[in-house]
């Protein structure tokens, strides 16, 4: 019989066909009684047949899987299992990559340096709202907003930078503003506190913010929030 995984267990997936990593993964979720690895994948098929099943609550992903690039999964899991968390885990830390996953849906960025604790650590913050990035791919992303660089770049129209939220976003991001915590917020709305944590991890990733002050002074700046 399938082996029954409690409904407050954080469920995990796994992508990847390093079978080295894959052990790592597997034993550093054995010390973390709140999460439980159920599936482990190795191709960019296995992963896409995957998105059929029901979803899980974390799904980590590769790169540079044998069949394809992980980043087409990152896209459909992004628009399949919407409630998911998605963790990028990979050993490219060059920009291209890095841009391309979390515009495909990615909301944590990981190379494969991090210790067991580290990994727990890190996919406890994504489930919980956060967005785990390496620091060396965290300082990729600030290099790109330096001002020399920034005189040099072409003038970005006004429509390209606009950010639009569903009304959904909108409402969570307003109750958000208020001082609201993401478990009135789901009362409120009358959705489950995952489900909020779902909209705040997407409204952070249409920002390009990465906390509540952020979003907050960045929804401004964009016209989203009255100043």
């Amino acid at each position: 019989m399938p082996q029954q995984i409690n409904p407050s267990v954080v469920r995990v997936a796994l992508v990847d066909d390093d079978t080295g990593f894959q052990r790592a993964v597997a034993e550093a979720l054995k010390l973390a009684p709140d999460m439980a690895l159920v599936s482990v994948s190795g191709t960019l098929a296995a992963g896409l047949k995957l998105l059929k099943a029901p979803p899980v609550d974390i799904l980590i992903v590769d790169l540079g899987l044998p069949d394809g690039s992980g980043i087409n999964l990152v896209q459909q899991a992004y628009q399949q299992w919407p409630t998911c968390n998605i963790m990028v885990s990979t050993t490219f830390a060059d920009e291209s990559n890095v841009m391309k996953s979390l515009e495909a849906g990615a909301t944590g960025y990981l190379l494969k340096d991090s210790s067991q604790q580290n990994l727990i650590s890190e996919l406890r913050s994504l489930h919980s709202g956060g967005s785990p990035i390496s620091p060396l791919i965290a300082r990729k992303i600030l290099m790109r907003f330096r001002p020399e660089q920034a005189l040099t770049k072409a003038p970005v129209k006004a429509d390209e930078s606009c950010v639009t939220l569903s009304a959904r976003e909108q409402e969570v991001l307003e109750l958000i503003t208020k001082g609201f915590t993401s478990n009135e917020i789901a009362a409120l709305i009358s959705v489950s506190h995952h489900t909020v944590l779902t909209f705040i991890r997407r409204i952070y990733a249409k920002l390009k913010v990465n906390s509540k002050t952020e979003a907050i002074y960045e929804a401004r700046i964009q016209g989203l929030l009255d100043k």
